[in-house]
C-alpha cells in the first residue's frame, strides 16, 4: 500500500510489530544493525515510525542470507 505525504501516518511500536510479524526486540536489534527504519520522537516521551517508510521497508527486496 503506497502513501502519499499527504496521507502518511505516525505508526507506535504495536502497529508496527502487527505490520511487520516482527517482534519488539527484532524490531530494536535491526534498527542497531540498521536493517529497519528508525523511529522518530514525537514527543518528550513519545516515538512512532512513519507508515510511509516501514511500507517501503516491506516492499524492499529481502536481502539473501545463508541458511
Amino acid at each position: 500500500m503506497a502513501t502519499t505525504f499527504g496521507a502518511d501516518r505516525f505508526l507506535r511500536i504495536e502497529e508496527v510489530i502487527h505490520m511487520t510479524g516482527l517482534s519488539r526486540n527484532t524490531v530494536y536489534r535491526r534498527i542497531r544493525e540498521e536493517t529497519f527504519p528508525r523511529q522518530t520522537r514525537i514527543g518528550a516521551n513519545s516515538v512512532a515510525w512513519r507508515q510511509s517508510e516501514i511500507d517501503k521497508w516491506m516492499l524492499a527486496p529481502l536481502p539473501l542470507t545463508d541458511v
